[in-house]
C-alpha cells in the first residue's frame, strides 16, 4: 500500500522534476491510500493557484484510491506520532494514516526524512528569476 503526501500529489499534478518519482505510487490505484487531509491540502493549493475546476479534477484523481477518513483512533495515533517524531499536525495525520494502513509514505517533505516506512526525495529548490 502507498500513501502520497500532499507535496507529492502537487509535484505529480504540476509535472514537476520529481513527478516520475511519485507516479508509481499514484498510478497503482489498487494500492493507493488517500488521507482526507491530503484531499483538503491539495484542493486548497490547486484552488489558490488555478481554479475550482482544476481543484475538483485533482481530487477526482485522488478519489481513485481508497480514501481514509480521520476518526478518533487515527487522531490519537497522529498525536502520539507527532510528539514522538516532532511532526507538525498535518504531517502527523498523514504519517499516522500510512502507519495504520501498513503503507509506504511517499514524500518530498523534509519533515519525514529518515522516518521508518518513508520514501523521501528532496524537493528541488526553484531558482528565483
Amino acid at each position: 500500500m502507498n500513501v502520497v503526501d500532499s507535496s507529492g500529489w502537487l509535484e505529480y499534478f504540476a509535472d514537476g522534476p520529481h513527478a516520475a518519482f511519485f507516479a508509481p505510487a499514484i498510478e497503482r490505484t489498487d494500492r493507493l491510500v488517500v488521507p482526507t487531509l491530503s484531499l483538503t491540502e491539495v484542493f486548497k493549493r490547486v484552488l489558490q493557484q488555478r481554479d475550482e475546476t482544476a481543484a475538483l479534477a485533482a481530487v477526482a484523481v485522488m478519489h481513485q484510491g481508497r480514501v481514509v477518513e480521520l476518526d478518533g483512533a487515527l487522531a490519537l495515533a497522529a498525536a502520539k506520532l507527532g510528539v514522538e517524531h516532532r511532526l507538525p499536525l498535518a504531517d502527523s495525520v498523514i504519517y499516522a494514516t500510512a502507519r495504520a494502513t501498513s503503507a509506504t509514505l511517499w514524500t518530498q517533505d523534509a519533515d519525514f526524512d529518515g522516518l521508518p516506512g518513508v520514501r523521501y526525495r528532496a524537493a528541488e529548490r526553484r531558482k528565483k528569476p
